[in-house]
């Protein structure tokens, strides 16, 4: 899988998330054990399986349109990728550990939300260290010689009698 491809579907997962989470339909009320949050705005389980906030729409939100923008070529898609691999995988980790699953009262990062950032954090990883940095994507290399369009008389101008010749072998006395 290319990063850009990557990014495009963690964009859209992600965006898509972040817009399912400010319709309150789409919220089941949280259980009576849940952690409790300071932001209880449109708090409650996404599906009934991840538990949001407002601000964990939001953070859904910003990682789904950064997502498309790295795949749109606004933003670097490889450092999209290695940034989902740290983030998701800091989020996975404090989502395990009791005293910040809430982000000190913030954001709900318990529950299911666990295995999304650990997933999405491995996918990052895979796809944002799997290849050296100069062959990642083949697309923004330049092309050939050959798949150039050079006009005949701007090579002749050179001394070129032969497209196969090269510039480089041009000797100025």
């Amino acid at each position: 899988m290319k990063t850009s491809t990557f990014a495009l579907i963690a964009g859209i997962v992600y965006l898509a998330l972040g817009l399912l989470g400010l319709v309150p339909a789409t919220l089941m009320p949280p259980p009576a054990d849940a952690p409790a949050t300071h932001f209880a705005l449109l708090y409650g389980y996404l599906l009934g399986l991840f538990p949001v906030n407002i601000l964990h729409t939001i953070m859904n939100i910003a990682i789904g349109v950064c997502g498309l923008m790295a795949w749109s070529d606004r933003m670097d898609s490889m450092g999209f990728a290695r940034a989902m691999a740290v983030v998701g995988g800091v989020l996975a980790v404090m989502g395990m550990l009791p005293m910040l699953n809430t982000v000190f009262g913030l954001m709900p990062l318990h529950a299911h939300n666990i295995w999304l950032h650990a997933i999405t954090a491995l996918a990052g990883a895979y796809v944002g260290w799997r290849e050296p940095i100069a062959a990642r994507e083949r697309r923004h290399a330049a092309p050939d010689r050959r798949q150039r369009m050079i006009p005949v008389p701007v090579e002749r101008r050179f001394g070129l009698a032969d497209r196969r010749e090269h510039f480089a072998s041009i000797s100025v006395a």
